[in-house]
């Protein structure tokens, strides 16, 4: 029994000219597949539709572009997944898109990354105290509520088994540079988390932002 090609997934995309933007990228681009073989124009495609999100923050010199074929028949509306990484001087941005094929997941990930570079240009500051003018909910309320957005370095534990239930499968690294509470608050609603953890500037400890009820948010330091 002969075993289908990887490249398979691709044969019914459309790859003529016109559905590749123009543009080179000069950020480093590194694209790899899980259970997929990535053909040389849809490198092309990534290559070209990721040198218009460059406009938003210049300083991004490397995008890490990982595509992963589900094969669960019962997944096939989303069994193309995508992730991409920027990396540039200022945080590092995450975004993860599911769809029934490649194309598709591609078009929804960089979406939500033009969406979140945009919105970092206009950064507003988020007060913290009894002076605080403006939530930070207020403050960041048109952030899309993203749960495939993170920043910082992520990696998946890939094993070859099948990992059953209450296993660690990702573990993400983040910089230990200290910050305000005001920024810890930011980047948690940057990437639309539930709680941040930070390296407290003013205690000079781990800390952690969460979300509370309505518009409050809560702050756990170590003694």
């Amino acid at each position: 029994m002969t075993t289908p090609a990887k490249a398979s997934v691709f044969v019914d995309e459309d790859t003529t000219e016109a559905s590749v933007p123009s543009g080179v990228s000069n950020a480093e681009i590194v694209v790899k597949g899980r259970n997929v073989e990535v053909p040389d124009h849809f490198r092309v495609y990534v290559s070209e539709k990721l040198a218009r999100l460059e406009r938003f923050d210049p300083t991004i010199f490397h995008f890490d572009v990982e595509l992963q074929h589900e094969r669960n028949r019962r997944q096939a509306k989303s069994c193309q997944r995508v992730e991409i990484t920027a990396r540039g001087k200022g945080p590092v941005v995450r975004a993860e898109a599911s769809a029934d094929s490649f194309y598709a997941a591609f078009e929804s990930v960089t979406a939500k990354l033009e969406s979140r570079l945009r919105r970092t240009k206009d950064r507003r500051r988020v007060h913290y105290g009894e002076k605080t003018p403006v939530s930070v909910a207020q403050a960041t309320a048109t952030l899309a509520q993203d749960d495939s957005l993170a920043i910082d370095r992520e990696h998946s534990l890939d094993g070859e088994a099948p990992l059953g239930p209450g296993q660690i499968v990702r573990t993400k690294v983040h910089p230990s540079e200290p910050m305000t509470v005001d920024d810890a608050l930011y980047e948690m609603e940057l990437v639309g988390h539930d709680f941040y953890l930070f390296h407290d500037k003013e205690t000079d400890r781990p800390s952690v932002v969460y979300r509370r009820h309505a518009f409050d948010y809560g702050l756990i330091r170590l003694a």
